[in-house]
Parts: C-alpha cells; sequence; structure tokens
C-alpha cells in the first residue's frame, strides 16, 4: 500500500519546491487528501486549542453526550444504527460574520484562541488554494475568486468529540460522506485515530501526527476542476477507548456562488471526460443537506438536470 502523503510546506521555499509540489498535486488526484507539516501555525497556538477544547468537552459536553446515550439505549444495541454518529460536536461560524460571542458555555480564553485560530486557517486555506491554482495552470487567486460570492467565502469550524465507544462495530463515529464545499483543514488528535478514507476500494488509516493540519477536498473543487481533482469518501470509526478530538474548519464558496467548471479545465478535457454541471453553491447545499451520506455521483446528476431545465 502507498503511503498517506505528509507534505512539508517548508520545502516549498527551496530546490524541493516542484517535487512538493507534484506531491501536492498527486495526492489531489488520487487521495483527495494530504497532510501537512511545517505548516506555518504555531505549535503552542494549537497546543492551547487542544487543551481548551479538551476542558471544555469534559466541563461542558460530557455529561450531555451520556445522558443522549442512555435516552437511546445506544449502551445495548445489538444492530448497526445508520442514522446516528456517535460524536458530540458544535459549530463555530467565522466568515462572512463570526458567531463565537453567541455561543453559551465558552470560556472568554477559549473563544479568543479559537478566534485566532481561525484566522490562522484561513490564511492557510487561502495559501492551499493558489497552490492548486499553480498546479491546475489557472490564475493566482482563481479559486479564491470562484468561492467569492457577493459577501466572501463562507468559513466555519466543527469542533467533534468521538467518546469512548461500547459497540464500536455497530456505531460509527461519523458515517461515510464526501464534503459538499471547498477545502477543509482538519487539526485532529494526535493519538487516538479514527479517521478513514476510501482509495481504490479499501479504507485507509488517515494517520495521527502531531501538530499536522489534514486537508481534504469537497465537491466544489471535484466541479471547479472538472474532476481532475477529486472529493473522497471519508469516515470516522468509533474507537472503544480514548477519547478523539476533531477540529474540522470548512472553507467553503459564499451561499450564492456560482460554480462550474474552469474553462481552462474544460480546454483540456478528453471527449470521454463529461462536464460536471453548473450551479449556485447554496442550491447544491439544500440538495446535499438531504443526501450527505450518500454517493456524490447522483448529486451532480441532479444539479446538471436542474441546469438542462433551467436552460429549456
Amino acid at each position: 500500500m502507498e503511503n498517506f502523503p505528509v507534505v512539508n510546506m517548508e520545502q516549498l521555499n527551496g530546490e524541493e519546491r516542484q517535487a512538493t509540489m507534484e506531491k501536492i498535486n498527486d495526492a489531489c488526484e488520487n487521495w483527495g487528501f494530504f497532510e501537512l507539516v511545517n505548516h506555518g501555525i504555531s505549535h503552542e497556538l494549537m497546543d492551547k486549542v487542544e487543551k481548551l477544547t479538551k476542558e471544555h468537552y469534559r466541563k461542558c459536553m460530557e455529561q450531555r453526550f451520556k445522558e443522549m446515550v442512555a435516552s437511546k439505549g445506544l449502551e445495548a444495541v445489538n444492530s448497526e444504527i445508520e442514522d446516528l454518529d456517535w460524536e458530540s460536536t458544535f459549530f463555530l461560524r467565522h466568515l462572512p460574520f463570526s458567531n463565537i460571542s453567541q455561543i453559551p458555555d465558552l470560556d472568554e480564553d477559549y473563544r479568543e484562541a479559537m478566534k485566532e485560530f481561525a484566522v490562522e486557517l484561513e490564511k492557510l486555506a487561502e495559501q492551499l488554494l493558489d497552490l492548486l491554482c499553480e498546479n491546475l495552470g489557472l490564475d493566482k487567486g482563481y479559486l479564491k475568486k470562484a468561492f467569492y460570492g457577493s459577501e466572501g467565502p463562507n468559513f466555519g469550524t466543527k469542533v467533534s468529540n468521538y467518546p469512548p465507544c461500547p459497540k464500536p462495530d455497530l456505531i460509527k463515529g461519523l458515517r461515510a460522506h464526501t464534503d459538499a464545499g471547498g477545502i477543509i483543514l482538519l487539526f485532529q488528535d494526535d493519538k487516538v485515530s479514527g479517521l478513514q478514507l476510501l482509495k481504490d476500494g479499501q479504507w485507509i488509516d488517515v494517520p495521527p501526527m502531531h501538530h499536522s493540519i489534514v486537508i481534504n477536498l469537497g465537491d466544489q473543487l471535484e466541479v471547479i476542476t472538472n474532476g481532475k481533482y477529486k472529493s473522497v469518501m471519508h469516515r470516522v470509526i468509533a474507537q472503544p477507548d480514548g477519547n478523539r478530538m476533531s477540529i474540522a474548519s470548512f472553507y467553503n464558496p459564499g451561499d450564492d456562488a456560482f460554480i462550474s467548471p474552469a474553462p481552462a479545465m474544460l480546454e483540456k478535457q478528453t471527449e470521454e471526460c463529461p462536464t460536471y454541471p453548473k450551479f449556485v453553491f447554496d442550491d447544491y447545499m439544500k440538495l446535499y443537506s438531504g443526501l450527505k451520506f450518500q454517493a456524490k455521483e447522483p448529486r451532480f446528476e441532479a444539479m446538471k438536470a436542474m441546469e438542462s431545465i433551467a436552460t429549456v
């Protein structure tokens, strides 16, 4: 089995730049995922975010999760659960406006740390989008502009904990899906594993690494690149021991952003490669909300059908 792609961003600044860019390109084409080290976000800030996230779970969310498990009788299930995930989550919105000040139960130092972390992740997301543009032969800034809409991109964070599960063979931490949006930046637990991606029909572990940021591509980048880059099915396996932290930040198009294959990508396509649909991002999200845990291809076909109706 090939090694999971790990990209050292410091190597973009020297003679290994071309090889590093090729590694990123290969990961986008064949994995839909890669892991970043030396990405420029301070380890001190990451340690602080991790410490405060785990403290917040213990103080504010752990008991609620236990009560939910008890109320649904999940510890005693004897058949596979397919409509629920073994996770405790809350969501933070950063762009086009922030809701961090409105989230209850967050200590002030946690709010400030998450604000600071979001600023760093936003910069990293936009840096990565420009690296993808370079690999794709698109003008610098093309992907950021494509995501912009009238109010800028949507950017938010899903903070999750995956507690120890007594029936990990029957309940998934998070059911298999592709991500609907643009580019996803994940700060995950470096001790408790669980994230897997589907490659060539096999589930492959995404290795926990200290101070790394895991990157994966969402459906919108598959559309804009007309299938050159892929969004990939992934899931979280619940674990019998250990509480897994996951902080996933989604840099997505604005609600009214018009998403379509880049003309430069269509020029390169071969006849056997179909053209992906054109749509407004919010219309895709409305469809996705009911079909998240299903294959992406029928979603693309549905958007193409809507496009056909609109042009009749």
